[in-house]
């Protein structure tokens, strides 16, 4: 489908939120990817919804974990509130409700459905918060965040997902094995550009899991991630 041609009534009709403004709805879709490639539309990009949308998810997010959850201290609902708004979940929260179909982007962005695609779902939605906020109120957006990204929180509170992985294997592996986890590349692949690595997390000289990624980094994060599973120290 062109872009030109999207309705966004349908997405209206989906999260029954029916803008006053139907320009800054539109504009809250729009990538600047699409405004460099359609040089006389009289549209705007997100980036500025964006980021006011950032900063009223904060708020709503903040107000709603201190609320739930009143025995957790300070630092937990700082790593909680971060897990909940990342780009992954909330590129998934918006994959969920359609906003795929949506997206005002260049021809070149179309065709990338990879993790830029993710952070695009990510910031189209922080745009979308930042848009519904301006026409529709405060309410009006906590609404739609407990039917969309609020659902998520009970699963990343029962899996642990707020701590990071590393953090929290090296945490347990010293209560109950009492051995520091240490990681080492298996393996990598590919051009420097596109490089695949896998990485082992071992307790002593026991290979526990691998992980796999694009970077060092991320493949530590599967591999412990995965050792979290291996040894039940996820519940």
């Amino acid at each position: 489908m062109p872009n030109k041609t999207i309705d966004f009534s349908d997405f209206e009709k989906k999260t029954k939120i029916i803008f006053k403004d139907k320009k800054i709805l539109r504009q809250s879709f729009t990538h600047r990817s699409y405004i460099n490639e359609n040089a006389g539309t009289k549209l705007s990009h997100n980036e500025r919804l964006e980021f006011l949308g950032d900063a009223v998810l904060e708020l709503i997010v903040t107000d709603f974990l201190y609320k739930k959850y009143p025995t957790y201290a300070e630092g937990e609902l700082t790593s909680l509130r971060s897990a909940l708004v990342n780009a992954i979940i909330i590129s998934e929260v918006a994959f969920d409700i359609g906003m795929n179909d949506y997206l005002l982007l260049s021809k070149g962005e179309q065709k990338d459905t990879g993790k830029a695609r993710q952070y695009i779902l990510a910031n189209t939605y922080e745009a979308y918060v930042g848009a519904v906020y301006l026409d529709q109120g405060i309410e009006v957006v906590e609404d739609f965040l407990n039917k969309t990204l609020f659902l998520k929180t009970e699963e990343i509170v029962k899996k642990k997902l707020w701590r990071d992985a590393k953090s929290l294997v090296q945490e347990k592996a010293q209560e109950f094995v009492n051995v520091t986890p240490a990681y080492k590349v298996i393996s990598e692949s590919g051009p420097d550009h596109d490089k695949h690595f896998t990485i082992g997390i071992y307790f002593a000289k026991n290979l526990i899991a691998e992980g796999k990624g694009k970077s060092k980094q991320e493949a530590e994060q599967k591999a412990a991630e995965n050792a979290l599973k291996v040894k039940n120290w996820l519940d």
